[in-house]
């Protein structure tokens, strides 16, 4: 599983603000767990005992001295085998007959015990120490690792079956709607919700368009002294995440009957309260006596997860991940497997973002990553076409009522959809351009059918990320192709040509799209494809008008910066 952050992108906006300022102006498989076999179990964690950590003096002349510091602090903290500290220490400890009773305790006190941390006391040992003592502590270290890897995996585990996870309710916060029907019938009939920017003055800036929400309100479903505090991106997730459970059913009456202890949250942003933060460093200028008291708070991505579930009394799993623009699908995989393991039977779970402010604007085109097609705003967003000139912003927030099978049947749910599984990788390559050959994405997609138990022929509807950037759209269509090119039946569709890109929350409602497409049998077109790009068959495309069609199982992808990859699959429920 790709690494991800779980964190606040606090320094990545006080650096935006410095430009701005600047510029001036059935179906999930067993074999999920029957593939991570004991004999596998092994050979992980035996290998992650052999790990080597030279002195400190060692590893400093690595890091900080010569042109090979990257080499050298791999050689040095990263081979996989124990230091002279780690022999030495434990051949004197093994002499005294401690080892059988010790062993957990000799393997780190050998570094933090008689050792010095700065280098060894004892001198240098003979290769025949060394050989010997690794082979007597290797035997111990598998030996702990076999045992650890038995008692997680069965002992104290009654053996079940695997739990199904379910969709039974949706709620959006869109640039073409905040219900779910109005949103997807938009789509569906190509409606743009991409238009020149109204929230604020940005007539110096050289992009002035944006998928932007003019009209909100929070009525019913936010205090309203809290709409006056929190930020946008909160507002969505709150408005968003309650239309979910009003969707699936979930009364108020029911609400007092659920066990909220099984009851979690997973709701991410991939840039946070950007607008309270800009506030803040606004009013710091003047005085610090003047910043918002609930700036910090409410700027955390987390927070909006948690006043969701304050709001509720859910005390469940509760957190946000924000790994760029794949963020939604992220928090989706995870939520699924909190229900999975039998940590949750009800997951809300999605993303939000409203980064069309300033400093949120002016960052983008600091990477010239946007359209400046502003004469004509619902042509800006054009996925695959020859003519895209880079992405179009969007705002809003997208949630999923993620559900255990039988918890959902119990109480009667209208079930929409099942989620069958999803993967995660990471392109390990550049922060902000994707991988020239792909890699990371074919890998992510495959992973993703493992997970679902599914054949590639499985698969024949793909709601893509192509988010209308010259290198983007064509790569992804390339590792597509690679992964499905041989089924006849595959049709491919990107929701931003019409919504933007809601940055965090895109997968979200990119999600809710691809749900609906499995409920109404109708895909959303492409809009604004009208010169395909070289090497692009517009044959596995969805043409300029909406398309009758059977899904039989669906793709969503979304990827962010930093090489975050991830996919989701979903299928009618059988």
């Amino acid at each position: 599983m790709a690494a991800y952050t779980v964190a606040s992108p606090l320094c990545t906006w006080l650096v935006a603000a410095c430009i701005c300022n600047g510029g001036g102006g059935g179906k999930y498989k067993n074999s999920q767990f029957s593939s991570f076999s004991k004999s596998k179990k092994k050979r992980v964690f035996s290998s992650s005992m052999e790990f080597k950590c030279n002195s400190f003096s060692s590893f400093s002349r690595n890091l900080y001295g010569g042109s090979s510091n990257i080499c050298g602090l791999m050689s040095s903290c990263f081979a996989f085998e124990p230091c002279d500290e780690f022999y030495i220490n434990n051949y004197n400890n093994n002499s005294s007959n401690n080892h059988n009773n010790n062993i957990n305790n000799n393997n780190v006190l050998g570094f933090l015990g008689d050792s010095s941390f700065f280098g060894s006391k004892f001198g240098h040992i003979t290769r025949k120490q060394r050989r010997s003592n690794r082979a007597f502590h290797s035997g111990g270290a598998m030996a702990v690792a076999a045992e650890s890897s038995t008692e997680v995996t069965g002992k104290n585990k009654p053996v079940t079956k695997q739990r199904r996870v379910v969709v039974t309710g949706m709620g959006v916060v869109s640039p073409l709607g905040h219900e779910v029907d109005l949103f997807y019938n938009n789509l569906l009939e190509g409606v743009s919700g991409v238009s020149e920017i109204e929230n604020f003055d940005c007539a110096a800036f050289p992009t002035r368009i944006a998928g932007e929400i003019k009209s909100f309100s929070t009525e019913g479903w936010v205090a309203p002294k809290l709409s006056k505090r929190m930020d946008k991106f909160m507002l969505y997730m709150l408005t968003a995440g309650k239309k979910a459970l009003a969707d699936g059913g979930i009364t108020e009456d029911l609400m007092n009957e659920i066990d909220k202890s099984k009851c979690g949250v997973l709701i991410g942003s991939g840039m946070g309260g950007m607008k309270v933060f800009y506030d803040a460093i606004e009013a710091l200028r003047i005085s610090y006596k003047k910043m918002n008291p609930f700036c910090v708070p409410f700027a955390t991505t987390n927070m909006g997860s948690a006043m969701l579930a304050i709001d509720l009394g859910w005390m469940g799993p509760n957190y946000s991940i924000s790994t760029a623009c794949a963020t939604s699908n992220f928090c989706i995989l995870n939520a699924a497997n909190h229900i999975i393991r039998g940590e949750a039977d009800l997951m809300l779970c999605g993303g939000s973002d409203a980064a069309i402010i300033p400093i949120g604007l002016g960052g983008f085109v600091a990477c010239k990553a946007l359209s400046q097609r502003n004469n004509d705003p619902t042509k800006a967003s054009r996925p695959w076409d020859a003519n895209r000139d880079g992405f179009v912003m969007g705002e809003g927030a997208g949630v999923l009522l993620l559900e255990e099978l039988d918890h959902a049947l119990e109480r009667g749910a209208e079930i929409y959809a099942e989620f069958l599984g999803g993967s995660f990788t990471c392109d390990a390559y550049h922060m902000t351009e994707p991988h020239p050959q792909g890699a990371g994405v074919a890998l992510c997609i495959e992973k993703a059918l493992v997970e679902a138990g599914l054949a590639k022929e499985d698969i024949n509807y793909v709601n893509a990320h192509a988010t209308s950037t010259p290198m983007g759209d064509l790569k992804e269509y390339q590792a597509l192709v690679r992964c499905f090119g041989e089924n006849p039946e595959l049709r491919i569709n990107s929701s931003k040509s019409m919504t933007g890109h809601l940055l965090g929350a895109a997968g979200a409602i990119e999600a809710v799209a691809t749900v609906q497409a499995i409920r109404t049998g109708w895909l959303h077109p492409n809009i604004n494809l009208e010169n395909p790009d070289e090497g692009v068959d517009t044959k596995l495309l969805v043409g300029p008008k909406k398309e009758r069609f059977n899904v039989k199982a669906a793709l969503s992808n979304s990827f962010g910066f930093g090489g975050q990859n991830s996919s989701i699959i979903f299928a009618p429920y059988k």
